[in-house]
């Protein structure tokens, strides 16, 4: 019997920003088997792929060796010949100066089934995030799209052509060559005063953009250190760039931010730095997992609900997995009528009330000790509080309360190390590429210091990038680890921390 032949997908991936991902790119990158990707794809979009997908990168960036167009082509029919669902990722879109059509029509030879999946080039993205719309009705009815990799001293291409237009002019991949692009249009009659800019790394942190005119603006971007990947924009469109900047004024825009929490959770943080500008490199240090006997008992504790007065839930993940349990058991949240229920912090709070529970107490500061300030002087020895909670969180709140009344303390989960990561956060340190690192509880704090290594201090302090924790608990880790605090955040949110770094970057800026 045959085997089954596979499908390849060639997903464009946009052109920096990983939120133009489109929801097609993303779905498939889920489903994948085998993604191939390029140097100029974000890591943040392999986070989209299964676990135990296997990972090829073709990219090429200087002394970094990558396959050759042809044995990449052949690679995609033997991975698709095997039976796999493999995604090419690129940057941009494969059909523009991407070598996606060559992918494709390779694969059309061999029988292999393939998509093309379009992704937001820089043509069009990139320029808009610069400010730079590709057309106006006032200034530009149409645009041209042209390679910036020349040969045999441009003559392929139609300067007489180009110089004449009237739209707007784009060269993809030309700062090697941009004196002689601005030179062969000058002199093939193009007015040297036409408007041009520069934009490099465009809609990433990173993005920095210059304008001048076609006369001046290889000397603006040499001066200025611009280098590739860089777009080469010509024509009055350039002059709109003051009106409709919006990208690079926000308030993190060019800091780079290191994220330690878990996957799960790392999203509304990683938005939040996005939203106001910055770059979020997730580099989760922890990852939960149930523990099964443990939630064998919590299910023996649902199930008698009624001896209790009390639940004590002190985190999101402890929220989450309870009412997971408590749907295995057909329950829902009427099952936890006449419990006095507290919850530390306004995370978890906010977690209960998706789930239709308001908390009864919920203690000022978002500490154990506040928690048994509050709620320690209501109890009775009559009372019985169920307590749902991390394996690698402190016993103080069960001790502090077993001493009024019973607390039944189940370990449901813990806090394990995660290693699978998609970043080299240490070389990025070294190389003075992060401004900022993140810390939402002591596990990521002590997990982090054991990834980067023992020489994790000396590395921080080296690199300049400061350390921001979301309270004082995290910090006291920190401080034993011998990492700065430069930052924390008043309010143990990730709201508060994020205000909190904005002050920082404002005051510093």
């Amino acid at each position: 019997m045959s085997q089954k032949i596979g499908k390849v997908y060639l997903v464009g991936g946009g052109c920096g920003d990983p939120e133009l991902l489109t929801l097609k790119g993303r779905r498939v990158l889920s489903q994948c088997d085998t993604v191939v990707y390029d140097a100029l794809v974000n890591p943040a979009l392999l986070e989209y792929v299964p676990a135990d997908c296997e990972r090829i990168y073709v990219g090429k960036r200087a002394a970094h060796h990558a396959l050759p167009q042809e044995e990449t082509n052949e690679l995609l029919v033997k991975l698709g010949l095997e039976g796999k669902t493999v995604v090419r990722l690129k940057g941009g879109d494969p059909y523009v100066f991407g070598r996606g059509g060559e992918e494709g029509v390779r694969l059309h030879e061999a029988g292999v089934p393939f998509e093309e999946v379009p992704g937001i080039t820089s043509v069009i993205g990139g320029l808009a995030y610069a400010g730079i719309p590709i057309t106006h009705r006032d200034c530009a009815s149409s645009f041209q799209v042209v390679t910036g990799h020349l040969k045999n001293d441009a003559a392929h291409l139609d300067w007489p052509v180009l110089a004449a237009t009237k739209g707007t002019l784009v060269f993809l991949m030309g700062m090697k060559n941009i004196e002689v692009i601005t030179a062969k249009l000058i002199e093939n009659g193009m007015d040297p005063d036409t408007p041009a800019a520069v934009v490099r790394e465009a809609t990433t942190p990173r993005q920095q953009t210059v304008t001048g005119t076609l006369a001046n603006i290889a000397e603006t971007a040499k001066a200025a250190g611009l280098g590739a990947p860089a777009l080469i924009v010509i024509g009055k469109v350039v002059g709109l760039r003051d009106e409709l900047r919006f990208f690079d004024s926000r308030p993190l825009f060019s800091k780079c931010f290191v994220v330690t929490r878990s996957r799960a959770q790392a999203s509304k943080l990683v938005a939040k730095i996005q939203d106001q500008g910055g770059e979020a490199v997730m580099y989760p240090t922890i990852r939960i997992q149930p523990v099964a006997s443990e939630m064998a008992r919590l299910e023996t504790a649902i199930a008698h609900l009624g001896d209790y007065t009390h639940l004590i839930l002190t985190s999101v993940n402890g929220v989450d997995l309870f009412f997971q349990k408590l749907d295995d058991m057909g329950k829902d949240s009427r099952a936890l009528a006449g419990l006095t229920v507290t919850a530390i912090g306004k995370a978890t709070a906010a977690a209960l009330k998706a789930h239709g529970i308001v908390p009864d107490v919920v203690p000022a500061r978002f500490i154990g000790e506040a928690l048994v300030e509050a709620l320690g002087p209501t109890l009775t020895a009559a009372d019985r509080i169920l307590l749902p909670r991390s394996k690698n969180a402190r016993a103080y709140v069960a001790e502090k309360l077993s001493e009024i009344c019973p607390v039944d303390e189940i370990k449901i989960y813990e806090t394990l190390r995660e290693d699978r990561t998609d970043v080299d956060v240490a070389a990025m340190l070294k190389a003075h590429q992060v401004d900022y690192i993140t810390f939402t509880s002591s596990t990521t704090a002590k997990y982090f210091a054991e990834k980067i290594g023992e020489d994790c201090a000396a590395v921080v302090r080296d690199s300049g990038a400061k350390c921001a924790s979301i309270g004082p608990k995290t910090s006291e880790q920190l401080k034993a680890l011998g990492l700065p605090v430069d930052i924390q955040a008043d309010t143990y949110t990730i709201d508060g921390l994020m205000a909190a770094i904005e002050e920082d970057c404002t005051k510093n800026h």
